[in-house]
């Protein structure tokens, strides 16, 4: 009898023991998915059957989904690259976001499509009224204005360019900080894996490290045996393995057409730049380089070449030996004609002719008459104020073809007019095509980590209907050890 009761009381207090390390389980899983800020696993007690039929509390372990942690952290890079090429392709198309107004310019508009199109109607009315002062002064405004929206989007262009160097420079201070978190992280787990301590929180740490960290950069990851993990950039370059590569860029300061950026290097390989032989291919890092590597150096190439276009179009011609020197338009290496070269830094570097401006002693009546590069390159020779063959000659010249330079994405035989228009339909393509893909990857990564939630997060609900469940237990335990210790008390005023 004593037996018996001797171990029902056994029984009842570890079990009673037992549930109160349920409740404290489920108390954790609670506690941190209200406190905590990164990714959190719902941890589970495994319970065994222990001598005597009582279970115990054998370990502590994460519910855990290699696959969907890894889609969800695939999604984070994803969404983080296609986010920071958008943004910078947004600040590109505001250089362009009037393009479809063909109107007459006003101070609001600073497409040079736009611009483009206001100098030839200016051009159109001074030609049917070549007297007139007014209109003549019209062209030398709506020239001014073209000039202005090209220097300005150079200007914003390599702008993008600097801020993009500087996000990049940011991004692998981050990532260099990760790693050396990781690191710690990943001592503890590795110790804790051999010692058999509850490594839960340890696992939570790391994996909410690896989802910031694919946020810079894309990453795959192993696990191995003793516990440890390593880690790999997307495109294969060892970033962590028992120790922190390291990840180094030099920052350039300032940027213009013809400014290379420097590339990123993990452990001395490069993985950004045209040198990439393994180059990343998500995160923010991938998106920012891509920005400023590719995307809005091409804009600026396109912007270059429009305003050799320009300068080509508007071109003067001697009359006796047929030189061609630049008019209308010139630039710091004028009145030569940059032809259809490529010219870095064209777009920032051309100017209205101070011949053609009466605020610097020029004259509006030279843009009629011709005249810009000297007596020998007048074409009104007669002075009539009814002339406009020169006006017309302008005209024509932005609307027929010419060679323009390669590698700007558009063709290279082409018009002033269209190749300005098809110019800024390409930003805004651009500008669409990155705005509806970094919706489209915040949509999957949304997707992602809800199906990691659901799978292995912590269900608040669940969790105090267990929180009930194990209560009810731990009464009823402590009801029965009640009982034992009367049944108990019987038999020893029985004996005495």
């Amino acid at each position: 009898m004593w037996g018996g009761l001797t171990n029902a009381l056994d029984t009842a207090t570890t079990s009673l023991a037992t549930n109160a390390g349920l409740q404290a389980v489920v108390a954790r899983n609670v506690s941190n998915a209200q406190n905590s800020t990164g990714y959190v696993s719902a941890k589970v007690a495994n319970v065994v059957t222990a001598y005597g039929g009582a279970g115990v509390i054998l370990s502590v372990k994460n519910i855990t989904s290699a696959s969907l942690f890894n889609a969800m952290i695939a999604g984070t890079s994803s969404n983080a690259a296609a986010q920071a090429l958008s943004d910078g392709v947004t600040r590109l198309q505001k250089t362009v976001a009037d393009a479809t107004t063909t109107t007459e310019s006003t101070t609001a508009a600073q497409s040079p499509s736009t611009l483009v199109q206001a100098l030839n109607s200016a051009l159109q009315t001074y030609s049917s009224s070549p007297s007139n002062a007014s209109a003549a002064a019209a062209v030398v405004t709506a020239a001014d204005r073209l000039v202005n929206g090209l220097n300005d989007a150079a200007t914003t262009t390599q702008d993008v360019r600097k801020t993009a160097d500087q996000n990049m420079v940011t991004s692998v201070g981050t990532i260099n900080t990760l790693l050396a978190q990781f690191q710690s992280v990943n001592s503890v787990i590795v110790q804790g894996t051999a010692s058999g301590a509850d490594i839960t929180d340890a696992l939570d740490q790391r994996d909410t490290i690896l989802q910031s960290l694919s946020k810079e950069i894309g990453i795959t990851t192993v696990g191995n045996s003793n516990g440890s993990m390593s880690i790999y950039t997307d495109s294969g370059v060892t970033l962590f393995e028992t120790t922190p590569r390291d990840v180094t860029m030099q920052a350039t300061t300032a940027y213009s057409a013809s400014t290379t950026g420097a590339a990123v290097y993990v452990d001395g390989v490069p993985v950004t730049g045209a040198n990439a032989v393994m180059p990343i291919q998500s995160g923010a890092l991938a998106g920012y380089a891509q920005l400023r590597d590719s995307v809005a150096p091409t804009y600026q190439a396109q912007l270059d070449a429009l305003a050799g276009g320009l300068i080509n179009a508007f071109a003067e011609t001697d009359l006796s030996t047929n030189t061609q020197l630049a008019g209308l338009f010139t630039y710091s290496g004028g009145p030569t004609l940059p032809g259809s070269a490529a010219i870095p830094g064209l777009a920032g570097d051309i100017s209205v002719s101070a011949a053609v401006d009466p605020a610097q002693g020029g004259s509006y009546s030279l843009i009629r008459d011709g005249g810009i590069n000297g007596a020998s390159y007048v074409q009104n020779t007669n002075g009539s104020v009814g002339f406009n063959a020169v006006l017309l000659a302008d005209i024509a010249a932005i609307a027929a073809p010419q060679s323009f330079p390669a590698g700007t994405a558009l063709a290279t035989a082409n018009s002033v007019i269209s190749y300005a228009s098809e110019s800024a339909s390409w930003v805004n393509t651009q500008y669409q095509t990155t705005s509806n893909d970094a919706t489209y990857q915040a949509t999957l990564l949304s997707q992602a980590s809800q199906a990691l939630s659901n799978a292995t997060g912590v269900n608040i609900d669940s969790q105090m209907s267990m929180m009930l469940e194990y209560e009810n237990s731990y009464q009823a335990s402590a009801k029965l050890i009640s009982t034992i210790n009367n049944m108990f008390g019987a038999l020893l005023q029985a004996v005495s």
